[in-house]
């Protein structure tokens, strides 16, 4: 079965807005159509198709079984006009990679394989975004990134992803440097100090929690929660508060002395960090050239090549 000739680029680009934003008279606005022209438009669409693309549910559309089908090819094929498009547009040859960063690899360990990779490829413009795990994930897709790296996501989390281990990262709690604390045992640094934790979504906030419950201090409230190394670092500076975190968010900052370690006594606190990625032999070959330049350089940063 064929495409039908009918389907026109304003049909998918109506549809892929309404997927995203879950709003018919969102994607109307942002396609500057009527919602009477918007609804007509996915109407036409769902009969070309010859299937219903979304469940309605007051307002609320959800995408179908065959929705999701839809959608996910719809994305490539979209992707795929764009970069032709820019292949033959006078000043538009440079290809986007985007990569979705967790805090772990973000402020020590890509910025050294961007810099492999940009003196390789200086073709290829790196689109680079920052966020937590769930947001990077549904990025990821949704197609609207081409790569994520960092925490290695749940077992359920990875059906029809692919991930690739580099290495395994140790969770560490660290204070200021000249902390009036430092040298106290974990457990009466905790009791006395502000506790800063990552966001509860994070992967490794299950980890810490076990941790602290294990020693009787899950009763013991986090302060702040947060993964960002400028505000963790910022608190840390400005107050007695001790964070748990990544090794990888604040090594340069332990290196620099400015920022102390304190023994946890658990060599069980790490877990895999790696590349998170949408099957690359699904991927057209200009999507796919650039994607494994980059991961060979992940690699060769990481020690596994």
């Amino acid at each position: 079965m064929v495409m039908n000739p009918a389907i026109k680029l304003r049909h998918i680009r109506l549809f892929l807005q309404i997927a995203d934003t879950g709003s018919l008279s969102a994607a109307a606005r942002a396609q500057s159509l009527s919602q009477p022209a918007a609804s007509k438009s996915l109407g036409e669409l769902e009969a070309l198709i010859g299937a219903e693309l979304f469940s309605r549910s007051g307002r609320r559309l959800t995408l179908t079984a065959e929705g999701e089908q839809v959608r996910r090819h719809a994305r490539e094929a979209l992707a795929s006009l764009d970069a032709a498009a820019r292949a033959v547009l006078p000043g538009s040859e440079r290809q986007v990679l985007s990569v979705g960063l967790l805090p772990t690899v973000s402020t020590r360990f890509f910025p050294e394989v961007a810099g492999r990779f940009i003196a390789d490829r200086p073709d290829v413009t790196l689109s680079i975004e920052t966020g937590t795990h769930p947001y990077l994930l549904a990025k990821l897709r949704n197609r609207d990134i081409d790569l994520m790296i960092g925490r290695m996501p749940q077992a359920g989390e990875l059906t029809g992803l692919d991930f690739e281990f580099l290495y395994d990262e140790p969770i560490i709690a660290v204070v200021r440097s000249g902390h009036p604390l430092e040298g106290a045992p974990i457990d009466e640094i905790i009791r006395r100090a502000p506790l800063v934790l990552p966001n509860r979504f994070t992967v490794i906030r299950k980890m810490i929690d076990d941790f602290l419950g294990a020693r009787g201090l899950s009763g013991v409230a986090a302060a702040v929660e947060t993964s960002t190394l400028a505000l963790g670092r910022g608190l840390l500076l400005a107050s007695d508060a001790i964070w748990f975190i990544s090794q990888g968010v604040v090594a340069n900052e332990i290196e620099a002395g400015v920022l102390r370690s304190i023994p946890l006594g658990a060599t069980y606190l790490s877990g895999a960090v790696g590349m998170t990625s949408v099957r690359v032999a699904d991927l057209p070959a200009f999507r796919a050239a650039p994607l494994l330049a980059l991961m060979q350089k992940t690699r060769q940063a990481a020690g596994r090549d």
